[in-house]
Order: structure tokens, then sequence, then C-alpha cells
């Protein structure tokens, strides 16, 4: 095992792009004998380097989508995160970060995370992404309006 000292340069050269796509990955040690596999070393960030919609290339490594997940839901205000039933296992890694987060003030809000059976909706705009743009652009008067599927 490498120290706390290794480590952190380790990611400070992931950081710096010292690093190919694939050569490094952060990972969280949480509980090596724990039955569910999210929590045992779940991977935090990966190298990648290609240009981002919103940063362009000042970024080459990126968190990954179960540990960025809870803490975009904390900054973004979302108090339940509705998903589907293949996220059940991961949960306890997502209430984990929020624990370990909040005593640090870097996040304040306390999301849940709450699985559902799939549903088929037909004839409807789902996309996180594209919801925001309707938002944003003024097509509707907000996350309240009732053409959106959002509970408010």
């Amino acid at each position: 095992t490498r120290s706390i000292r290794e480590n952190l340069e380790l990611f400070q050269g992931m950081r710096n792009g010292d690093f190919p796509d694939g050569a490094h990955i952060l990972r969280a040690k949480i509980d090596m004998s724990s039955p569910n596999v999210n929590m045992r070393d779940p991977a935090l960030y990966r190298i990648k380097h290609e240009s981002h919609q919103e940063t362009g290339d000042e970024w080459c490594i990126y968190p990954m989508y179960d540990f960025s997940h809870p803490i975009a839901d904390a900054v973004e205000g979302i108090t339940h995160s509705l998903c589907t039933l293949e996220f059940e296992d991961h949960r306890p890694f997502y209430d984990w970060t929020i624990e370990k987060l909040v005593p640090t003030g870097l996040i304040t809000g306390r999301p849940q995370q709450i699985e559902f059976s799939r549903l088929n909706i037909q004839s409807t705009v789902l996309s996180k992404r594209k919801l925001i743009q309707l938002v944003q652009e003024g097509h509707v008067s907000g996350w309240d309006d009732p053409r959106m599927p959002t509970l408010s």
C-alpha cells in the first residue's frame, strides 16, 4: 500500500495530465469485506483526456457517476433522487458519500436516493439535461410548471 503522501502526489499527477487514459484511477477503500461490492473500493476519479461540454480541456480527470451523483444532488438542492431499481445496490455508497461530505461543509443538503420500477412514459422528456434546457431557455415557467414531469 502507498502512503497518503504518495497517493496525493499520484492524484496531483492525474490532475496535471501526467498519465495517459486508464493509467491510474482514484478509489476509496471503504470496507473490503462488505458483501456489497459498491462499498468495497469504489472508483471515484478516472483519467480521460477528452474535451468536456462545460469545462473544455481544463480537466483530464473526471468523477465517476456513483461519486458525483450524490454531490450534484446536494449542490443542486435535490431532496429526493428517484432512480430505477438497478441503482438499489448503489444507495449505500450514495449515502456514505453524503455522510462523509456534510461534516466538511462542502455540501449542506442531505438528499435521499429512492429506487422504483422503471416507468414506460411515452412522449415525455425525462432527460435531466433536456429539462434544464427547457427551464433555462424559458420554454417553461420553471421547475413547477405543470408541463414538467417533476415533483416540486
